[in-house]
Formats: structure tokens, sequence, C-alpha cells
């Protein structure tokens, strides 16, 4: 992977269109002065924006491990950190706190890209990974895998997660492709919702059968850090890893297609090859991160809306920053939901209590813009 792929300044689209609206890289209030100086102008503020992105997730990092049980100063945490013993708020550190918040910045990071992908494939400012039917494919599977071998534990049924999320992306892409019909947008997003609905049905007359099947499915669907150790980090990172990389080669591409199907082919896009993979791309993060903790709400949502909020709707611009926001912004959702109430709150539940709120002040915009 290039510098280039990241920052945008190389390729067919790198400034296409910048600074005129609907372009690659133009947005409302991203237009500049025309020409190379413009450009450089641009570029410096992004990269700016995204040094000040990263030094929120930092801040993230650290008050995630400051704040659970027991509150510790950040100079507690570095001693706590880099202490060669292993009793004591060392043991929490590094046992607990340490592999729950860098398994939340890794499940963040991957559903705000994630989210991105799924925006500039269905073209769909409201789009979701959870359009794609991915979050209700793992959850059968883990319904079904619990129900069959009657085990259950989060270390078992991931790679069932893993497996229904790869699935039911499978599905949705046969289904939107079926006989001559490109898979378009709209077909993908009809076909995402109906095998969603279907899927539904079908968690719900298995839950509804067998109490323990029930009880370890409502545990799992809230979406929860809780209890989630180095085991589960050290499957799920690597394969998050992966999936931003792809995401991060197809982003020259997806800049062409936003201008059209015909417009991208006319650039050297292969249309069906791209949709390809940018569907596996976001199979891959959003299944790692569903199987992993559950279905989180919103952060696949709205990441990307912050993220083109400051860079347009470039996305080799959008996905570099939806990294840190996401990751950022469940980590921080976590943290409210150990310290709103006595008893710790699932962190899928506070994203969609702070995530509703926005989503009817985006839905309410006079003009909803993605492209």
């Amino acid at each position: 992977m290039t510098v280039a792929a990241w920052t945008g300044r190389a390729g067919p689209t790198a400034e296409a269109g910048a600074g005129e609206p609907g372009g690659p890289g133009g947005a409302e209030g991203t237009a500049g002065p025309a020409g190379p100086a413009g450009a450089e102008i641009r570029t410096s503020r992004r990269a700016v924006g995204l040094a000040v992105a990263v030094g929120v997730l930092l801040l993230a990092l650290l008050l995630s491990l400051m704040i659970g049980s027991n509150l510790l100063a950040p100079g507690e945490v570095l001693h706590q950190l880099l202490s060669p013993d292993g009793t004591g708020n060392t043991s929490v550190i590094r046992g607990h706190r340490v592999p729950r918040t860098v398994l939340g910045a890794v499940v963040g990071a991957a559903l705000g890209v994630a989210g991105a992908l799924m925006q500039s494939l269905t073209r769909n400012p409201l789009g979701d990974p959870g359009v794609l039917g991915i979050n209700a494919g793992a959850g059968l599977a883990v319904v079904l895998a619990v129900a069959v071998t009657g085990r259950t534990g989060i270390g078992f049924y991931l790679w069932f997660g893993f497996l229904g999320a790869g699935l039911a992306a499978v599905a949705v892409y046969t289904l939107g492709s079926v006989g001559r019909a490109e898979a378009t947008p709209a077909r993908l997003a009809i076909a995402g919702v109906a095998i969603s609905a279907a899927i539904a049905a079908l968690i719900q007359t298995v839950i509804l059968t067998d109490q323990q099947v029930f009880n370890e499915f409502r545990l799992w669907a809230a979406g929860s850090l809780e209890g989630r150790g180095w085991p589960i980090l050290r499957i799920v990172a690597p394969v998050v890893a992966l999936g931003i990389v792809g995401a991060a080669l197809l982003t020259p591409s997806l800049n062409a297609l936003a201008l059209g199907d015909d417009a991208g082919t006319a650039l050297g896009v292969r249309v069906r090859r791209t949709r390809t993979l940018t569907m596996a791309a976001v199979a891959v993060l959003c299944g790692a991160a569903t199987a992993a903790v559950g279905p989180i709400a919103f952060v696949g949502l709205g990441v990307p809306h912050l993220a083109r909020a400051v860079v347009g709707p470039d996305q080799r611009w959008v996905l570099p920053y939806a990294v840190p926001l996401g990751a950022a912004m469940l980590l921080v959702a976590d943290v409210i939901g150990r310290v709103l109430v006595p008893e710790e709150i699932q962190v899928g539940i506070v994203t969609a209590l702070l995530g509703g709120p926005v989503l009817i002040a985006l839905v309410r915009r006079p003009r909803l813009k993605l492209l």
C-alpha cells in the first residue's frame, strides 16, 4: 500500500472535481483556491485535521484505561503499564483494561471504515453496514451454534459469527445480481433489507424455543466489550487490519465510481470487480467486529458523516479519518457506559442512545449530501 492510496496525492481522480459540488475532491466547506496552491492548502488542512483526530483517539485511549471500578490518575496508569509485577492494579490494567481498550479501538475503526465503504457503495448517506445483512447473518450463526451444540462463550461462537457474516454478504450480493442485472447500489440495499428481515424471523423462531439460546443471544446482541480478552483480540485484529488495507486500495476506484458507472468505466475502473471487492471488505470488517462484540449501532453510520464534514467525499481522506474517529467514538461510548449508572451499560446500548438524536438531525437536514 502506498502513501498515495491514503492521501489522494496521486491517481486518476486525485484532484478531479476538487472544490466542485459533487466532485470526489470537493464538498461544502472544503472549496478553496483553484490550482496547485489550492490543492496544497486543502491537503494541509486535511492533514492537520487528521492529526487532531489522532489526538482525540489518544485521549479516548487514556480515558478508557483510567476509568473503571477504580479511577486511576494518568501517571498511575503509566506506572502500572511499565511495572514488572503482576499484582493489584497492574493485573487489572494489563489483564482487563488494556485488551478491552485495544479491542474497542479495533472494532470502532473497523465499523467506521465499513460504514464509509457502505455509504460509498450504496450511494446512500444513511447507509450502514447492517444494510447488507451482515449483522443479521452473524447473529443467526451465533444462535444456531449455541442451539445445536449447547456450548456458550464468545471464544466458541466467534468463528460462527465470522462464517454467518460472510455467508450473509454472499447471499445479498447473489440476490442483488440475480439474472442479467448488475449488482447496482439500489439492488444491493433492497437485497440486504430482505435477507435481514428473513434472518431476523429465523432468529426469533430459535430463541423463543430455547431458553439457553435466548439468554446467550440476549447478552451478545446488546454489544459489549466486557469479558473480551487477549485471545479474542488476537483473532480479530489481523482480520480488521487486512480489511482496512483492502479498503485503502479500493479508494481511487470508489472515487471514480462516485461520478457514475459510465464515468468510472471511462476512467478505467472495473465496476463489477470494484463492487465485489468493496462488499468483501465490508463483510470482513463488519463481520469481525460483530462476531467479537455483538452488533454495534450508529458508529458505521455516524463516523463517515463526521469525516466528510471535514474533508469532503474523497474516500482517500474519508477512510483515514474513519479509523481514529471510529475508534475514539466507540471508546468514549464505552467509558460513558461505565460511569452513567452504578451498573455498567453495554457499549452497544450507549451508541444507540447517542446516535438516535444525531440520526434524526441528519434526516431533518434540508439537503443530506454524500457525493
